[in-house]
């Protein structure tokens, strides 16, 4: 566009910031494409019309923004072709409506985030004053955290400043955001920013409740906890000092799960626990059955740890031992063909238990000399050694497509500083417990992970549930573990690596150096996709366009933000179209949408459940600690396409696997239309403020 006379206009804050007519064009141009023009001359010759009125009115002026759309508006309605005025008056009134619930909501928007994204910053993460009122602004939140984690900088006589700007610049884009307890907890006084934490079950009395106690510490800082209740005797087992009879595992995590319900994370988050059994505990067949009682063990997701020996038994239809964790001993044994059924009845009527692969998990302990990991952070992707916890964070692929591919580059770069983020967050890190201390700075685990990857391949034209989108999840995530292994190698060299490294496995491979003992996971991201405006780590899509309840009486239609552009560009854009798309949330069944674009466009209910485990497990593939993906099944989907998951999760080499029948839990993020919700039946998909777009349970929302 050519060049304007007007200088400057006058923000809505007050702020004088230079004129950019493209922004007219842009505004134009999705007025023109709403309405079904797809000749992007007619957008650019009306923008040109309406700049050429705003110099008249105001010939070396400085215009504000109001002014400068009252005049686009009266351009548009002399000469735009019909319904351009309209549509733009439509989409100003729209954007006017989302200001002014934003001045509601109380938080000064100086990122232009959306409006979800400040409604959950401003629940969990923004800082309040003693009477609730919030006292930061978000751009204010990713400077504190920036600030303290690069802090870390001067012990090592590094530039601290130069790596605050680095991260506080990776955080404000997008393309880079840690975990929660992180966005939280960095520079305060609590001091947590670790999301992961593993905490040992003793078989006794003290043993039991000194975890639960310690479970309390990390839930009210913002941390979840994983538990092996393995150790704990059977029911009906002897209590040699009290001569009294053992009420079992599943009774004591009870007791964890209550302790949970009180505490409740300070009420910034609820609490999250991992409760696993060994498949050989004699005990294991009421703990698969545990979620079936309506509200107990609500703060619990459950996993059965598997071994190769039960698996092996499942594929033979033979039997395994059950061996008493107190002395050893062998008590019976059990089929294993009928105990699988039971895992997968039970999971596709409750949603739980899920199952963990142990002995695949050890295989990769990163120190095995230290003993085998036993059990799992709350949404299975971390294992983790009693004590130890990990530092997550994960970059928004969609951030970094360029035309068909993924700017290499780029994300080279990005893996690059984000993993000199997480470790430097470890020696940031205040930590509740000693022990949590020791182990951590012993191996300094950190997990390196990806959002935004449905958004990516959509982007890209990919299509998720195909042998093209599988190869692109491999090809970017050996691409992120190969770099991340190099930039802590790099650090290793530099600033020594972690204390366990000698007869760890990258010692035994070769390595002269190595800053952490792992460096990637994919977790599902929950909150900070919301942030970021992404889709939920490496999950599908699970509706195009839904309903939003951003905040109390407000709700809005959300569309996902690629579909709408190509609606629009490609001329089949309608309001009416997207609320019909809204009661249902697939696209597959609109003869408007064209085939191709449905191609692209699969939400995780249109995709078959083989192609879920298959993603997951190119993903594992190439990640050191595990992968959190939820295989979505359809409300009418059979418990033998869930058992057939769990055996293909198993036989792809995945080191675990959650599966979800929709409907299966009481408690959701969204809803289907149809469903009743608060006592109303709901005629659109529905979902809460923390919904990211992935997984409807409120267990995948960590």
């Amino acid at each position: 566009m050519t060049e304007s006379s007007i200088k400057q206009i006058r923000s809505r804050s007050g702020r004088l910031v230079p004129f950019d007519p493209d922004r007219i064009e842009r505004a134009v141009y999705q007025a023109v494409t709403a309405v079904g023009q797809q000749d992007g001359h007619v957008a650019g010759e009306l923008a040109r019309q309406a700049v050429a009125s705003l110099q008249e009115r105001y010939p070396g002026g400085t215009p504000s923004v109001e002014e400068i759309q009252d005049v686009v508006e009266e351009s548009l309605m002399a000469k735009g072709p019909p319904g351009v005025a309209k549509a733009y008056i439509t989409y100003r009134r729209r954007h006017e409506d989302i200001r002014a619930s934003k001045r509601f909501l109380g938080v000064t928007d100086d990122l232009k985030l959306p409006l979800n994204a400040l409604t959950v910053l401003k629940k969990r993460y923004l800082i309040k004053d003693d009477d609730g009122n919030v006292v930061e602004t978000p751009g204010q939140l990713f400077r504190r955290v920036a600030r303290h984690v690069a802090a870390v900088e001067t012990g090592y006589g590094d530039d601290a400043a130069a790596a605050e700007e680095i991260f506080f610049r990776i955080m404000t884009s997008g393309e880079f955001i840690p975990n929660s307890p992180t966005l939280m907890n960095a520079g305060t006084a609590l001091g947590m920013l670790s999301a992961c934490f593993v905490l040992p079950v003793e078989d006794s009395i003290n043993g039991i409740f000194n975890s639960v106690k310690h479970m309390a510490q990390i839930h009210q800082a913002g941390g979840g906890t994983g538990f092996s209740f393995s150790h704990l005797r059977p029911r009906g087992d002897r209590v040699g000092s009290t001569k009294g009879i053992a009420s079992g595992p599943v009774s004591f995590i009870g007791v964890f799960d209550a302790g949970t319900e009180v505490v409740k994370q300070g009420g910034r988050r609820r609490g999250a626990n991992m409760g696993v059994l060994s498949v050989h505990h004699p005990d294991i067949l009421q703990f698969i059955s545990a979620k079936q009682q309506e509200g107990f063990l609500r703060s619990f997701n459950i996993s059965v740890a598997a071994s190769d020996t039960f698996m092996q038994a499942v594929k033979e239809d033979g039997e395994f031992k059950l061996i008493n964790p107190r002395n050893g001993k062998v008590t019976g044994t059990l089929r294993a063909g009928p105990v699988m059924e039971a895992i997968a009845g039970n999971a596709w009527s409750a949603g739980d238990p899920g199952m963990i692969f142990l002995d695949r998990i050890n295989a990769a302990n990163p120190t095995p000399q230290l003993g085998p990991m036993e059990t799992t952070n709350p949404c299975g992707e971390q294992p983790l050694l009693p004590y130890e916890s990990c530092n997550l964070g994960s970059i928004d692929l969609v951030k970094l497509v360029v035309g068909s591919d993924i700017d290499w580059q780029r994300l080279g770069s990005l893996v690059e500083q984000s993993v000199h983020f997480l470790d430097n967050v470890i020696d940031a890190n205040r930590f509740p417990l000693e022990e949590i201390t020791e182990m951590t700075n012993a191996n300094r685990k950190i997990g390196l992970g990806v959002m935004g990857f449905a958004d990516a391949l959509i982007r890209m034209g990919i299509r998720y549930d195909s042998d093209q989108g599988l190869a692109k999840g491999d090809e970017i995530m050996k691409f992120i573990h190969d770099h991340a292994v190099a930039k802590s190698r790099e650090i290793g060299a530099r600033r020594g690596s972690f204390p366990n490294f000698k007869g760890s496995l990258w010692q035994q491979r070769g390595f002269k150096s190595m800053r952490n003992s792992t460096v990637t996971t994919v977790a599902p991201t929950g909150t900070i996709s919301v942030i970021a405006g992404a889709s939920s780590g490496i999950e599908p899509l699970f509706a195009i366009s839904f309903v939003r309840d951003v905040m109390e009486g407000t709700h809005l239609l959300e569309t996902n933000a690629e579909f709408d552009r190509v609606a629009r560009k490609r001329g089949f854009y309608s309001d009416d179209l997207m609320m019909r798309i809204a009661q249902v949330g697939s696209v597959q069944g609109f003869d408007e949408v064209p085939e191709d674009v449905k191609a692209v466009f699969r939400t995780a209910l249109d995709i078959d459940p083989h192609w879920h485990v298959r993603m997951q497990a190119a993903f594992q593939k190439h990640v050191d600690n595990a992968v959190s993906k939820t295989i979505n099944l359809p409300r009418d989907a059979g418990i033998d396409e869930v058992r057939q998951s769990f055996l293909l999760a198993y036989d792809l080499g995945c080191k675990g696997i959650t599966v979800f029948r929709y409907g299966s839990k009481e408690q959701q993020v969204l809803y289907l239309a149809g469903e009743v919700v608060e006592g109303e039946k709901t005629e659109y998909v529905r979902a809460s403020a923390e919904f990211a777009g992935g997984c409807p349970a409120v267990d995948c929302e960590f």
